[in-house]
């Protein structure tokens, strides 16, 4: 499983139920592991057929995907989009592909304001303004035609199949459903209504369901390319969804058409002697070399685990004030992002202090490195994102990895409906507020731009360039957090990948800490954060979705979220 690995030359390059255990191999054959893990029983079947098939991981992700956005509608699908972090093992390189959703170009600053004052998220969530280009079909394109090895057609044939066929649904899509029903226009708009609650009623756990059109659109995207989704009759019925009243956006065909994956830099930095490298902004990723460089400093004097929390939870809350007010559209804005990831920056970040209660503010990198100010550039965003998002996991027989997270941004995403599918809300992940004294947060709506996001797809090298871990969750702002808790709870505590993905999340941004006392031992941690003075938050869970891979000498440490319906399956290939 080890390959070697310039990381150095990563450094913003722009390369731009448990697991199955088969019998041994027989002697004579050299024995290849492959794994993947993911949201969905199903979903994890179809990347084992890809993988068996001798598929590269990005086929083994796209099927994947393509069945979770069948299985579980309410987190990811072909209306929605998402970050791809491909290890190639070949040419030994990271890549990052960014088929985030993008803003119309009728979109406005202001789309989102009435008479001065910002639209309640509901309303802005289930509105036709809330729709992205959807960027799902285009990924699947761009990584299949850099990286893959099975044909086209092929690897979306096990969605294709599924669909046609049917597939039992879960209990956690049946789940959604009544309280849907409530809050939103899930059971009342076209589409969504007659496929989610036929005759009136919500579908329930077991019922036997088929989408011909979801198989429909993808036999002609295998057939016909992607010019079959972004153009033509698909598209048509995409842009009618969108634009349909209630609140009807401003997507066109041409904005369809318009649509591009970035190739974009893959950023790495250094935790202890290994390095994290992860997805750029829009993307989060920053997020998790932050939070790993500022617990270095604030554990070096851990005196115990409770003293290590604590120094996550600190790490938490600084990296969060920075985040969330510098990341935005690259394409667009000047991100400092070398000075945010700078160990000198981060090292003099740790050492500012701020009551437990208090919210930090935003450091200013420039100031410290540059004697420049740099956080005067925006105004400050406290821009808030749903946990309609997916992750998956996947290392192949030959070493390559991907780790993938994708959304439609809310559960079910805008609600809207279109050739077996609904539509992201992806827009309300932009700073919908504009301020009254005129200044603009990094994270403001422009056209053709893409909204900040939390997604953050994650990998982690060792000092010789080996791989160790595969990592990424859903959750919205709390993405930053569930995934971090991974890396350290694996690198730093001594935690399996299972134990790690177990252990209760902590989330710390803002002025609250909030602290999964569900798990074993939250009650102790979150007793242990309010003794030294932190404003906690007990939840009794939270909506992470963690699938992860743990990179042995001579074999794989898989673990899926148990807060969800996922699994672990390996793999053992010969020549």
């Amino acid at each position: 499983m080890k390959h070697l690995l310039s990381l150095f030359a990563l450094f913003f390059l722009y390369a731009c139920s448990g697991p199955e255990h088969p019998a041994a191999e027989p002697a004579g054959t050299e024995a290849r592991i492959a794994m993947a893990t993911a949201a969905n029983p199903h979903a994890v079947a179809a990347a084992i057929e890809m993988l068996e098939k001798g598929g590269h991981a990005v086929d083994a992700a796209i099927a994947a995907h393509a069945v979770l956005g069948l299985v579980e509608p309410q987190s990811s699908g072909l209306g929605g989009g998402g970050f791809m972090l491909v290890y190639d093992s070949t040419e030994e390189s990271l890549f990052f592909h960014d088929g985030r959703e993008s803003a119309p170009a009728g979109a406005t600053v202001d789309m989102f304001m009435r008479d001065g004052q910002v639209m309640n998220y509901f309303e802005s969530w289930q509105s036709g303004k809330s729709v992205g280009v959807p960027g799902a079909i285009a990924l699947y394109k761009d990584t299949h035609d850099q990286h893959g090895k099975l044909a086209w057609a092929e690897i979306l044939e096990p969605a294709i199949r599924l669909a046609t066929e049917g597939f039992e649904v879960s209990p956690r899509l049946a789940n959604y459903l009544p309280m849907m029903a409530e809050r939103s226009r899930l059971a009342k708009n076209p589409g969504t209504a007659a496929y989610f609650y036929p005759g009136g009623e919500p579908l329930k756990a077991g019922d036997l369901l088929k989408n011909p059109e979801y198989a429909n659109t993808l036999t002609r995207v295998a057939e016909e390319g992607i010019s079959a989704f972004y153009a033509g009759e698909i598209a048509e019925t995409i842009v009618a969804a969108a634009q349909a009243e209630p609140n009807g956006g401003a997507l066109t065909l041409e904005d369809m058409a318009n649509y591009q994956v970035m190739k974009r830099p893959v950023i790495c930095g250094a935790f202890r002697d290994m390095q994290i490298c992860t997805s750029s902004p829009p993307s989060s990723g920053g997020a998790q070399i932050m939070i790993a460089g500022l617990y270095d400093h604030l554990a070096a004097n851990a005196a115990n685990q409770a003293d290590r929390v604590a120094a996550f939870v600190d790490a938490q809350r600084l990296a969060y004030a920075d985040r969330d007010h510098y990341f935005g559209d690259p394409d667009e804005i000047d991100i400092p992002l070398d000075d945010l990831l700078d160990p000198l920056y981060l090292k003099h970040r740790a050492t500012e202090r701020f009551e437990p209660g208090a919210v930090p503010t935003p450091g200013d990198p420039g100031l410290v490195l540059h004697q420049d100010s740099a956080a005067a550039l925006w105004a400050p965003d406290t821009t808030e994102e749903a946990a309609g998002t997916t992750h998956l996991s996947i290392i192949d027989g030959d070493g390559n990895a991907v780790s993938m997270t994708a959304t439609v941004e809310a559960p079910f995403g805008s609600q809207r409906w279109a050739a077996g599918f609904v539509l992201n809300n992806e827009m309300t992940d932009f700073a919908r507020e504009v301020p009254a004294d005129g200044s603009r947060p990094a994270n403001a709506i422009a056209p053709g731009r893409r909204p900040r996001s939390s997604m953050s797809p994650s990998m982690v090298f060792d000092s010789e360039g080996d791989i160790v871990m595969v990592t990424g969750s859903p959750g919205g702002n709390s993405i930053p957090a569930y995934v971090a808790k991974t890396i350290v709870g694996v690198l730093d505590w001594g935690m399996s990948a299972q134990e790690a993905v177990d252990h209760p999340n902590i989330v710390a941004r803002g002025e609250m800490v909030r602290v999964e006392i569900s798990a074993d031992p939250g009650q102790a941690i979150a007793d242990d954060l309010k003794a030294r003075g932190y404003n906690v938050q007990e939840r009794e869970g939270e909506n992470s979705g963690l699938h992860i891979i743990v990179v042995h000498d001579d074999s794989l440490d898989g673990a899926a979220d148990k807060r969800r319906e996922g699994i672990v399956r390996e793999l053992h290939l010969t020549q």
